[in-house]
């Protein structure tokens, strides 16, 4: 028999027959709020794009719309997926992501935007498998500190063996190209792996390794120099190179403090590429001002600030691939959030990386709502453990 949603301390629970599952309020409310916000924006960007695309103005909002109620669908079955079961497939997983990356470069069977082989059409959604290998990579990775907790604290070799791993799928991006998912899914193995202790030493070298193999793909590919010297100098060629970055900065010089109104925008028709993709920050940016987008920050914090707390709490109920689970999901949408609000503020070289749980695009949104459904399933499980342990003792045990 299902029974209402009851509160319990900061946090909600979902009962049905003898089973709960504990929800966080906090980033239940920052999670919809991305969601409405990023579908409100969405729309404000592209019923134009639609008009001229599909002679149907509301074409992407309502598609978008559709992205969101799958994205809370398999975020639904995602959440009722217990922990171990992850945890004891991620090597599977792991191969079966490759498979994917695979897959996307025959030609035939990757789709091909702007260039880039990224997307495989499954079910009339277009997937980019660059996203489906992130939450795959954090999984993995988790899943590598659990089982190897000495050897990652100890030996040189507990950061080198998953990241050799990693560095595959790395080679498999590079050729699609996709940089930027290059970047989040390493930058996050390396954050997973020195929150489990790696040795200070070990992961400087690896960053200045890292470092440097980012420098030689910038100089050996004429399109990746290009954006660095685009983010340089952005005015150097406004009309051609620049163009884009050029835009974005001028859609967030009109909207100012509170910006210029929700739908008003200039940028948005036809000046500014991917406005309601990659570029919707800037939308944001001129239509709310420095109001809308620090709320938008703010929010994305909030999500960061929870996973943290969530893995904490997961450490202390003893589940070590929870905790690191947790951790790598705030590490990945902080650090996803973090370039892609970079790049539309001009601060780092262009990249394609979506704006999680807003920009426009089906498979995104679903990675991204199972990904915080998991979260979320990661405080379940480790209040039910806290709950158990009569010895262990938290202040945010039922926050």
């Amino acid at each position: 028999m299902t029974r209402p949603v009851t509160r319990r301390g900061r946090g909600m629970v979902l009962q049905w027959r003898d089973h709960r599952f504990y929800l966080d309020t906090l980033l239940l409310l920052a999670s919809l709020g991305l969601l409405l916000l990023g579908y409100v924006m969405v729309a404000s960007a592209s019923l134009h794009l639609g008009d001229k695309l599909a002679e149907d103005s509301l074409y992407f909002p309502r598609h978008q719309l559709l992205h969101i109620a799958l994205g809370l669908v398999v975020g639904g079955l995602a959440a009722s997926v217990r922990l171990e079961t992850w945890r004891n497939a991620s090597m599977p997983l792991y191969f079966a992501g490759l498979l994917l990356l695979i897959l996307v470069l025959i030609p035939g069977i990757g789709k091909v935007v702007n260039g880039s082989a990224r997307w495989i059409n499954l079910l009339g959604l277009r997937i980019q498998v660059s996203e489906v290998f992130k939450l795959i990579a954090v999984i993995y990775t988790a899943s590598f500190i659990d089982r190897h907790i000495h050897l990652v604290r100890r030996s040189v070799q507990g950061m080198v063996r998953p990241l050799m791993l990693l560095a595959m799928s790395a080679g498999l991006l590079l050729l699609e190209p996709d940089f930027g998912a290059t970047a989040v899914i390493m930058a996050t193995a390396m954050g997973m792996l020195f929150l489990a202790g790696a040795r200070l030493w070990q992961f400087g070298l690896l960053i200045g390794t890292v470092a440097g193999a980012g420098v030689l793909l910038i100089m050996t590919a004429e399109y990746r120099l290009r954006r660095v010297l685009s983010f340089i100098d952005p005015w150097d060629d406004p009309l051609d190179s620049d163009f884009q970055l050029t835009q974005a900065l001028i859609a967030f010089g009109r909207g100012e403090w509170d910006g210029v109104g929700l739908g008003s925008s200039i940028q948005k028709m036809f000046y500014l590429p991917e406005a309601h993709t990659d570029f919707l920050f800037s939308v944001i940016g001129e239509e709310l001002g420095l109001l809308g987008t620090a709320s938008v920050i703010l929010l994305f914090m909030v999500i960061v600030w929870r996973a943290f707390l969530i893995g904490q709490l997961a450490e202390c109920a003893g589940n070590r691939f929870s905790a690191f689970l947790a951790y790598g999901i705030g590490i990945w949408f902080g650090l996803q959030a973090f370039i892609n609000m970079g790049v539309n503020m001009g601060l780092l070289p262009t990249k394609g990386l979506t704006l999680p749980l807003m920009s426009y695009g089906g498979g995104s949104m679903m990675v991204m709502c199972s990904t915080l459904a998991i979260l979320f399933r990661v405080r379940s499980e480790a209040i039910e453990a806290v709950a158990a342990t009569p010895k262990v003792k938290t202040t945010w045990a039922r926050a």
